[in-house]
């Protein structure tokens, strides 16, 4: 292994990046149109445009990628995590091309990937389980008849998913045909497949994991477990490790059922297999990650195992790090600090980041794919950074993460410090006895105060870029720039010019209408619930809009009829855009 391609981008393509340096190995970029200017391009050896701007003709464009792997001469495919690193027929073709995949076999991934699949595996081993669907759902009417059988709430879950994405959980019968098309939606913009199945959904549980590393000659370690249940929309916002206040014989369910899991699949490289810890104590398989978690770092801390470097050892033949479970050592925690603003129910919020001053002192780590200056685009992830914070135990660990999350400084666009900052705060994490936080806990229990930030309201990044092409001694280049800078550039700058567009329109402007149903989010329109002329009442669903890969509804403000609809399906939309009006 020489060179290795990171079919990814982000935080997770600078730390791959990174470990290909510390391993001696040269790495190679590929780029969004909107990430031309993106740290981990700026940061590998070499770095190729993938020409697009959607996930679906860039980072999910098999093609593209191993044409890019081949051109640059890459002899190894990374793909990080999201988007095709849990896509086994990209792994396949990656291998048919005579490179190296760093990650589990093919098979492996459409056996665990799939966790429908991995279900059954679970049940071979003796991994407990919670009941759920035999096989895929192809419909709505599926979801309602095993709701009917097992009780609510159900799990409506992308069968090739992970991350939240594609995950819908459903209290009223009648939120099912809504929620499975969103789930298949989701999963499908999210993996480039639409496949779900649905399982029982246990209240009120914690999210433990086991980070595992198998050489696939039969030998496995568990490296470590991580508490993730700090979550909201079912994505993981605090991690950490080792999970706190474990009984041994929980721990030991955990440690034997995730070897066996992954020895029965021939698993090899890192993974992680996810449980639920319901309130009596039972433990219940929840699914297999076929790749790095994005929480990886603070099981690296708390062992002494650099994750990305044995990925790479193991891809190339090699053996594990150490051949026994090590045992951990301090305590560590991860904060993901992303683009979302918690005042608003943690919607979404791009931008360009003014300011970025991340702390720094004894036990921090900072894991980041951006830097002042860079625009956080609407087309992905909303992840900016990650705060790692390790302490010699779980309290010092807590005192050293309120420090240094009071010393986070991000400007330019709303982030979840303000949230972070409150929940270190409060009992029911902070506790030395217990956690007393579950998955659904910010939701239903988190009761402080967050306003949303006033000054970020109607915020929205310039992410369209222009190609041009010029003359460079002689030889013929293609040159993107940004669409606005390079309007400016010619004379053709259209901001602001008398006679625009929106002005002409008049959506926008003048007094405020109390009439008008504006968007509480930026992003792309999906759909709308709702017909023109229909009437509704004051909270009904009535459109879908999708940012950074998860849907959010906009709901009525009021009762009346619902005029016509000034947005489409495709249409961009900004926060606090006029999408229609509702009349008395």
């Amino acid at each position: 292994m020489r060179k290795v391609l990171i079919a990814n981008r982000g935080e997770i393509a600078v730390r791959v990046i990174r470990g290909c340096d510390d391993a001696g190995l040269e790495s190679v970029a590929v780029y969004a149109d909107a990430d031309a200017d993106a740290l981990h391009v700026a940061l590998a050896s070499e770095a190729y445009a993938l020409s697009g701007n959607s996930p679906a003709d860039t980072y999910l464009d098999a093609a593209r990628l191993l044409d890019i792997a081949r051109l640059s001469g890459a002899d190894a495919v990374h793909p990080g995590y999201g988007f095709l690193s849990e896509n086994a027929d990209f792994a396949e073709a990656v291998l048919a091309t005579g490179l190296i995949w760093i990650g589990p076999s093919p098979d492996a991934i459409r056996t665990l990937g799939n966790k429908v699949s991995a279900r059954e595996i679970a049940i071979r081993v003796g991994a407990p389980l919670v009941a759920g669907s035999e096989g895929t759902v192809d419909t709505a009417a599926e979801v309602r008849a095993f709701a009917v059988e097992h009780g609510l709430p159900v799990a409506i879950k992308a069968a090739f998913g992970g991350g939240g994405r594609g995950l819908k959980v459903v209290w009223e019968l009648d939120a099912i045909e809504e929620s499975f098309d969103s789930a298949v939606r989701e999963s499908q913009a999210a993996f480039g497949r639409g496949e779900c199945f649905v399982e029982r959904f246990l209240s009120r549980p914690r999210h433990v994991e086991a980070q595992i590393l198998a050489d696939g000659r039969g030998n496995v370690i568990v490296v470590g477990t991580r508490d993730c249940s700090l979550q909201r929309r079912n994505q993981k916002l605090v991690e950490e490790a080792p999970a706190p206040f474990l009984t041994p014989a929980q721990r030991e369910q955990i440690y034997s059922s995730a070897k066996a899991i992954c020895r029965e699949a021939g698993y090899a490289g890192a993974g992680t297999v996810e449980y639920l810890l319901a309130e009596d104590g039972t433990v219940s398989f929840l699914e297999v990650n076929t790749r790095l978690q994005v929480e990886h770092p603070i099981t690296e801390e708390t062992s002494g195992i650099d994750l990305v470097l044995a990925q790479l050892t193991i891809a190339s033949g090699g053996d594990l790090p150490v051949t026994d479970d090590p045992e951990p050592r301090g305590h560590s925690f991860e904060f993901r600090i992303n683009a979302e603003d918690v005042g608003r129910g943690f919607l979404p919020s791009p931008g360009t980041i003014a300011s970025f001053h991340p702390p720094t002192g004894p036990g921090i780590r900072v894991d980041t794919g951006v830097r002042a200056g860079d625009v956080v685009s609407p087309q992905f992830d909303s992840l900016l950074a990650k705060l790692i914070v390790t302490g010699a135990d779980r309290q010092q660990a807590l005192r050293r993460a309120r420090r240094a999350l009071a010393e986070f400084e991000i400007a330019g666009l709303p982030t979840v410090l303000p949230f972070h900052r409150a929940v270190v705060q409060t009992p029911a994490f902070s506790s030395p006895d217990h956690l007393g936080v579950h998955t659904g806990w910010i939701e239903s229990e988190f009761s402080e105060p967050l306003p949303g930030d006033a000054q970020y309201a109607t915020a929205q990044p310039e992410t369209a870029r222009r190609t041009i092409t010029i003359e460079l001694d002689g030889r013929r280049v293609a040159l993107g720039l940004p669409a606005g800078l390079l309007e400016g550039l010619t004379g053709g700058g259209a901001v602001g010019r008398p006679g625009s567009a929106a002005e002409e329109s008049g959506v926008d402007g003048g007094a405020v209408d109390s009439a008008t149903l504006r968007s509480t989010m930026g992003g792309s329109v999906v759909k709308w619930l709702v017909e023109a002329g229909a009437e509704v009442a004051e909270g009904d669903p009535v459109l879908v809009v999708e940012a950074m890969k998860m849907e959010a509804t906009v709901a009525a403000h009021r009762a009346g009829i619902l005029a016509v609809w000034l947005v489409a399906p495709g249409d961009t939309v900004a926060l606090d855009t006029a999408v229609a009006s509702i009349h008395r």
